[in-house]
């Protein structure tokens, strides 16, 4: 299955980390947040990284060349940053099947695994891995709502009143249905092109996307405090036990 990794975005927030690199090279644990994205996706067993670059693009393309692990990159351009929607577009020509999405800026030690294998069920048309949050945070978020069987119902942008505290997480499984969607999406009120509006144009014409729980951890690393959370876990990950 390809892989999609969306790193265009300059990561204004996570200043002045970003001053002189693009968001997904900023080290956590050691190395780039887009290492730890890569080595997941290896371990997913993708056959392509497709990797959208906009801010600063020579700086990931000089560090990670034409493969990572063996497994070949091809770099897509998104020129101007307009939301998830429009940098799906830019791959668009070199997706032939149902395809791997994470985002690249989070942090995953999780079940990714779980939503590879309901994608390749082909019971649904997508699959996302979801989180619960405390409801304060959840507008930080897409935010989900789900039906009784684990299904996603609506999905909700960064919403100032919240309707649920279940988030997606940055790691998804689509079919190449969701292109024909991003075409059809318009400018939201944030003046982008948002993920979440796309799928909901396939959840109108009677798509299913299926939410699976979160089993483990994740960072969506945009703040420098996040960064330096995501820097803990992992240490403590590799930190030994300590003996009786």
């Amino acid at each position: 299955m390809q892989a999609v990794v969306l790193a265009a975005g300059e990561g204004t927030r996570l200043r002045p980390l970003t001053e002189d690199k693009p968001k997904g090279m900023v080290e956590v644990d050691g190395a780039p947040i887009l290492t730890h994205c890569f080595d997941n996706l290896v371990d997913l067993g993708a056959s392509e990284l497709i990797v959208v670059v906009g801010y600063m693009k020579e700086k990931i393309i000089q560090h990670y060349g034409d493969e990572y692990e063996g497994v070949p990159i091809t770099y897509a351009h998104q020129r101007e940053q307009n939301g998830l929607a429009h940098a799906l577009l830019t791959v668009e020509e070199h997706i032939d099947d149902d395809f791997m999405l994470i985002l690249g800026d989070n942090v995953f030690e999780a079940n990714l695994q779980d939503v590879v294998r309901r994608q390749a069920e082909d019971r649904a048309d997508a699959a996302f891995l979801v989180e619960e949050v405390p409801m304060e945070e959840a507008s930080r978020y897409g935010v989900c709502d789900t039906n009784k069987y684990g299904e996603i119902i609506d999905v909700v942008e960064k919403p100032d009143d919240p309707p649920s505290n279940l988030v997606m997480t940055g790691f998804y499984t689509f079919t190449p249905a969701i292109f024909h969607a991003c075409h059809l999406v318009q400018p939201s009120n944030r003046g982008e092109y948002e993920i979440s509006d796309a799928v909901g144009l396939l959840l109108e014409s009677g798509r299913t996307i299926d939410a699976i729980p979160l089993d483990g951890w994740r960072m969506d690393i945009g703040y420098p405090e996040d960064r330096d959370e995501a820097d803990r876990r992992l240490g403590d990950e590799m930190e030994p036990e300590a003996e009786a």
